[in-house]
């Protein structure tokens, strides 16, 4: 199972033209990133949304505002996450009128509601379900918090695929990631037919008391270059990314490129750092805010890999370059 050809083709269409733009300070959204709730079912180790949205943890972004936000934006991938996006009483209306507009949405999930929540979707080209899965049965319950977590996030990604959903996961890796664990996990992952697999390095949020999980930046190399060199895997990420991972190739971060909507308005600047929010998602596309942030600008930037940051730097230099990818010798 491999991503549709008609997302590729579309995403390259609307990348094309403005694969210059950033170079000549003009700003734009690849990727929408769509938080219609804050709260969620599980209390992971590491995560910083349920630290930093405890006073909105019951508000619930309405239909019409998540497809206004989208419309707006004018992005054609939407990332719905939060939070668990399960948990919204009206997710399954969000998702419709995304496809709609001729959006690509990935649903990110725990996994916990996905199987009494599939009767609510239907399997759309357009929709892919992405799981969250941060190692094998021991690793994933002990970050979770939540024993059976592994299983029953592993029995949705089967009972989904049944179905015919699109499926892929994600991946976070953190201190102490085990790569043999996570070469188990991918093991079986490809075995269920997921159609990718995403990784990024974890980040240590100012909210998050457990610091000694995160990764520094020459641990993520090392242990990036053990996790993406111990097998053929069906990766999801930008093969120039992968690189950047392994410390092959830097990239200045552009997270501007996938700004976040909360229930609060837009995360100013980005997924992982919020200054402020604002109603103006012109605000977070000012090229002027980008010289405040971002490694060597902000010192929370100086560890940051994400990919939500480096990832649309890698796309970018991809569409420039294309060649870059036979010269990578993998």
């Amino acid at each position: 199972m491999s991503r549709p050809l008609a997302m590729t083709v579309e995403l390259a269409r609307y990348l094309l033209p403005r694969r210059s733009w950033p170079g000549k300070g003009r700003l734009f959204p690849m990727v929408l990133m769509l938080e219609p709730l804050e709260a969620c079912n599980l209390r992971c180790a590491g995560c910083g949304r349920v630290r930093e949205y405890t006073g909105v943890m019951d508000r619930l972004m309405p239909v019409e505002e998540a497809l206004d936000v989208a419309h707006r934006a004018g992005a054609p991938v939407v990332s719905v996450s939060g939070g668990e996006p399960l948990l919204h009483p009206q997710i399954a209306d969000i998702v419709d009128g995304l496809i709609g507009q001729g959006r690509w949405i990935f649903l990110c999930t725990n996994g916990l509601l996905l199987r009494r929540s599939l009767p609510r979707f239907r399997p759309d080209k357009r929709l892919c379900f992405v799981v969250h899965l941060d190692g094998t049965a021991r690793v994933h319950d002990e970050v979770t918090g939540r024993p059976g977590a592994y299983a029953e996030a592993v029995a949705a990604i089967a009972a989904a695929r049944e179905k015919g959903f699109r499926v892929a996961t994600n991946t976070t890796a953190f201190h102490g990631s085990d790569p043999a664990d996570l070469h188990g996990l991918f093991r079986t992952l490809a075995g269920l037919g997921v159609e990718g697999i995403m990784l990024s390095p974890g980040y240590a949020y100012e909210q998050v008391p457990e610091r000694e999980l995160f990764l520094k930046r020459e641990e993520a190399v090392r242990v990036f270059r053990e996790i993406l060199d111990g097998g053929k895997f069906p990766f999801y990420d930008n093969p120039l990314f992968l690189d950047f991972l392994r410390g092959e190739v830097t990239y200045p971060c552009a997270a501007w490129a996938i700004p976040t909507y909360t229930v609060l308005g837009w995360r100013v600047p980005c997924y992982l750092i919020a200054d402020r929010h604002t109603p103006d998602l012109g605000e977070v596309l000012d090229p002027e805010l980008w010289a405040h942030y971002g490694p060597g600008n902000d010192p929370r930037c100086a560890g940051c890999m994400l990919h939500a940051g480096f990832e649309p730097a890698s796309v970018f230099d991809l569409l420039s370059h294309p060649w870059k990818l036979l010269r990578r010798g993998r």
